[in-house]
């Protein structure tokens, strides 16, 4: 089939707390799959799944390029939806999305081939509330969420920071994590290659989500200024850490440097395709354009029928 022919629905939008970066990723990808000659539909997705079966049904895609961020897209949901209609899609699949989304489990894994991750414990809101649920200092993130929403950090001589915005009941989960201070740095991972190493600074308390999608919110170093051999290590832990859980297609491992250790925080399977977003700057360092970038993501779709 003909790239000229080849349809590809973009799914964008969605409803989780990521729904305007997920609408900005959208448009960039059907901007380049538009120029690169394909057949484009952007789809804003809501909680209408009648409404989103009919919409892919009418476009007939032979394609759907997967966009969303958050809760619902990048957690397997989107994914076994998709399976079900034998549609091929980017990126992973769902057992691996819904497991990377899990960070606890997504943890587990990860230690589970020598990728050494932060002491952890999962607590409830009303536990993390009442006191300090480790030593300090700790992260405080939901169990489910992307971007780093909703993420807290809890150092010494801190106020406990409130919990009202996570959206979360007394006896909801929330992640406890010890501290990781150093550096932080990315890894683009697409298919069965890891691209660069990006270190992140930012004048914010951490790369929360302000630092990640405003203009000026963070610095990108590209490549990052490390040791051959703790560079190489970055790109190792990164490829490991796609493997165990399954990934295809574009993921992005978050690592945190301490001394000469690397703590794998979580994988994206979902990465963000916004003017900011760290996998297109990678891509374009392994001289892989724009459009190149979600073309191959488009020519390696898969879907698990």
């Amino acid at each position: 089939m003909t790239r000229a022919k080849r349809r590809v629905s973009v799914l964008c939008g969605g409803f989780s707390k990521e729904r305007e970066v997920s609408l900005v990723s959208g448009r960039a990808a059907t901007e380049a799959l538009r120029a690169s000659g394909f057949e484009t539909t952007e789809i804003d997705v809501g909680r209408d799944v009648g409404a989103l079966v009919a919409s892919l049904t009418r476009s007939k895609p032979d394609v759907v390029f997967n966009a969303l961020h958050g809760r619902f897209g990048e957690d397997g949901c989107i994914q076994g939806l998709l399976d079900m209609m034998a549609l091929p899609y980017t990126s992973s699949g769902r057992m691996a999305s819904a497991i990377a989304m899990d960070k606890p489990m997504a943890k587990k894994l990860f230690a589970s081939v020598g990728i050494p991750v932060p002491a952890e414990r999962v607590i409830t809101r009303r536990e993390a509330e009442q006191g300090d649920v480790m030593p300090r200092p700790y992260v405080l993130k939901p169990v489910n969420e992307g971007s780093s929403v909703g993420v807290k950090i809890v150092r010494p001589g801190d106020n406990r920071p409130p919990l009202d915005d996570l959206g979360l009941d007394d006896d909801d989960l929330i992640l406890a994590e010890t501290f990781i201070p150093g550096r932080e740095v990315t890894v683009a991972v697409l298919g069965d290659r890891a691209l660069a190493v990006t270190e992140i600074t930012t004048g914010h308390a951490f790369y929360d989500y302000e630092a990640k999608y405003a203009a000026g919110g963070s610095k990108h170093t590209l490549p990052a200024p490390l040791p051959p051999d703790l560079y190489a290590r970055a790109m190792e832990l990164s490829l490991a850490a796609h493997r165990v859980l399954g990934c295809r297609g574009a993921s992005r491992a978050d690592l945190r440097l301490d001394d000469r250790e690397f703590y794998m925080l979580e994988v994206n399977t979902q990465p963000g395709l916004t003017p900011t977003s760290l996998v297109p700057e990678q891509a374009a360092h392994a001289g892989m354009s724009f459009a190149d970038l979600v073309c191959w993501m488009v020519e390696h779709a898969q879907c698990d029928a």
